[in-house]
C-alpha cells in the first residue's frame, strides 16, 4: 500500500509539473480545468492511500526513519491545503500569485522526497 501511494503521489507530482510550467508560459496564467481537477484527485487519492498506509506498524525504527511517514504526511496534506487555496483563487477568477504556486510545489515535493527516504531507506 506504501508503494501504491507512492506511485500515486509520483503521477500527481508529475502532473503539478505539467502545471507549473503551463501557468508559466501562458499568457493569461490560466491552465484548463481538467489537468488541474486530475492533478488534484490524483493527488487527494495518494494522500489517502498514504493515510491508510501509515496505520500499520511503524517501519524504519532500526533506521532511525520511523517519523518519516508522518513528516512526509504532514507535508502533503499542508500542500492540499495550499491546493484548495489555489482552487479558490481560481473559482472567485483570482489571478494565481506565483508564490502561491512556489509554497505549493516546496511542501508537496518536499513531503514526497521524505515519502521516498522513508520507502527506499533499509
Amino acid at each position: 500500500m506504501l508503494v501504491a501511494a507512492f506511485v500515486i503521489l509520483a503521477f500527481a507530482v508529475l502532473l503539478g509539473s505539467v502545471l507549473a510550467i503551463s501557468h508559466l508560459q501562458r499568457e493569461d496564467h490560466a491552465p484548463s480545468w481538467s489537468p488541474a481537477a486530475l492533478h488534484g484527485l490524483v493527488a487527494i487519492s495518494g494522500l489517502s492511500c498514504l493515510a491508510l498506509a501509515l496505520r500499520g506498524p511503524p517501519r524504519g525504527l532500526d533506521q532511525g526513519t520511523a517519523s518519516f511517514g508522518l513528516i512526509a504526511i504532514a507535508l502533503i496534506a499542508l500542500a492540499a491545503l495550499v491546493g484548495v487555496g489555489l482552487l479558490a483563487a481560481r473559482v472567485f477568477k483570482r489571478r494565481i500569485a506565483g508564490i502561491m504556486i512556489g509554497v505549493h510545489a516546496t511542501l508537496a515535493v518536499s513531503g514526497f522526497v521524505v515519502l521516498a527516504a522513508y520507502i527506499f531507506a533499509r
